[in-house]
């Protein structure tokens, strides 16, 4: 080879490099990232080491709806990251009592109890009753006797949550989308 045809080749994984990135870097800070489920709360959903893909642009263009899966920053520590399904909507009261949960709002003002067939097992709430803020959120995991969610540390404000599940991508066996 010579002298000419190495800087070509030079040059050319040079701009293939470059691209990459260009187009990698982006997409991985603002529109998808990478997240490994660490615990039991969220089972039978999703087991300890899930690896997830998480969507981060759905909420810039559109709400978060009941039932989504979201991945947010822990309100107390800002670092940590955690994973729940969205209970309570904005503007809601979340009534949690020996029936299960029941949410109140404008369309059901004598509310109505949530169906939550996927969980293995119905727990005893106890009586409380939040009413949700114009940006907060009520989160609960599905494993609910493993879980730390919205029943001790409160409502979620909307500027903590990164997205939304979209892929879980390993175990393989398991991989699927959720949209």
């Amino acid at each position: 080879m010579n002298v000419r045809g190495i800087a070509s080749f030079l040059w050319e994984t040079g701009k293939l490099v470059l691209i990459s990135l260009l187009i990698i870097i982006p997409v991985r800070y603002f529109v998808i990232q990478p997240f490994f489920v660490l615990g039991a709360s969220m089972e039978p959903t999703f087991q300890n080491g899930d690896y997830l893909i998480i969507d981060e642009i759905s909420y810039i263009l559109g709400s978060p709806k009941r039932d989504d899966v979201i991945v947010f920053h822990y309100p107390y520590n800002t670092k940590q990251f955690y994973i729940k399904r969205i209970i309570g909507l904005p503007g809601e009261t979340v009534v949690l009592n020996e029936k299960g949960v029941m949410i109140k709002n404008a369309e059901h003002p004598e509310g109505f109890l949530l169906h939550e067939d996927f969980l293995p097992s119905k727990e005893e709430y106890g009586n409380k009753t939040v009413a949700l803020g114009t940006d907060e959120f009520f989160v609960l995991g599905d494993n609910r006797e493993a879980s730390s969610d919205s029943r001790s540390w409160g409502a979620l404000k909307k500027e903590f949550i990164v997205g939304k599940v979209f892929v879980r991508a390993f175990p393989f066996q398991k991989a699927e989308a959720f949209y």
